[in-house]
């Protein structure tokens, strides 16, 4: 039984590798490389929720597995999606946009995308580490700490936001500068929501192994049917949706700190002072 969540980890890097080797193989040409990599990223993010579940649940969790989960992180959610955001973006900018009248911003655009894209990674690494170190995090605005909310974007996430936008596309590569800039400015909001102390929903809180009312078992089922039959765009908004709401949260916790007066020892003791 402690093999069967190590295998669902190496599935995910497993996947991580097949998606770099796609990145590597994709081009302007036949762009359908990217989509390939965005495709194996989805399913190691599947995998990634399915190792902790099992593990949880079967009551075999050990050290290894979390240091060999980490690990299997940082290369399928950090390296691969970095690699290709940046192929996927930028790489081939140079050779589209070559009766550009400036091509020095153009060869900015894809250092600082080059830039952007390590960016994700060192984010993506710093917010394991953090995970690791952490107990019982603390968000920095309301919500129960604990198991309900991440402190943070979680890199499985993050990933996934990179891959449905590439997937989106079906893989056809960016081809205009204006759109690289928002991919560029994408890329840089996702690395700072993974480092962020806001929260985001964790789904822990679902325990698979007690009943389920039917209402919520048609709605996994109509969910799943949508992403087989319509993947790119579900995967697309379900990604989007994910990302808005730790910014939702944020913005709501703002708004209700403007808002509500400070409770009445605290204005005591700042007269005091």
């Amino acid at each position: 039984m402690y093999i069967l969540p190590s295998l669902f980890t190496t599935a995910n890097i497993a996947a991580g590798y097949y998606a770099i080797l796609q990145v590597l193989h994709g081009t302007t040409a036949d762009f359908s490389h990217f989509d390939n990599a965005a495709k194996a990223i989805g399913f190691a993010v599947l995998f990634d929720g399915l190792d902790g579940r099992i593990a949880r649940m079967t009551r075999t969790s050990s050290d290894f597995g979390r240091e060999l989960d980490s690990l299997a992180d940082v290369i399928t959610f950090g390296v691969a999606p970095g690699l290709l955001a940046w192929a996927w973006g930028f790489r081939n900018l140079p050779a589209l946009l070559a009766t550009l009248s400036s091509p020095e911003l153009i060869d900015k655009l894809v250092q600082f995308g080059a830039i952007a894209s390590f960016l994700f990674l060192m984010a993506g690494a710093s917010r394991l580490a953090r995970f690791n170190i952490t107990v019982n995090p603390q968000p920095s605005n309301p919500g129960r700490p604990g198991k309900k909310y991440f402190v943070g974007m979680p890199i499985p996430a993050g990933a996934g936001i990179i891959a449905a936008m590439v997937h989106f596309s079906g893989g056809e590569v960016i081809s205009t500068w204006w759109t690289a800039l928002t991919w560029l400015l994408l890329i840089v909001a996702v690395s700072y929501l993974m480092v962020s102390t806001w929260r985001f929903y964790s789904f822990k809180d679902i325990d698979l192994r007690t009943r389920q009312p039917f209402r919520l078992v048609i709605l996994f089922g109509l969910l799943f049917a949508a992403i087989w039959f319509f993947s790119q765009k579900v995967l697309f908004v379900i990604a989007l949706a994910y990302m808005f709401s730790g910014v939702f949260w944020r913005l709501q916790w703002v708004f209700r700190r403007k808002n509500d007066p400070p409770p009445p020892a605290y204005r005591e003791a700042s007269q005091s002072s």
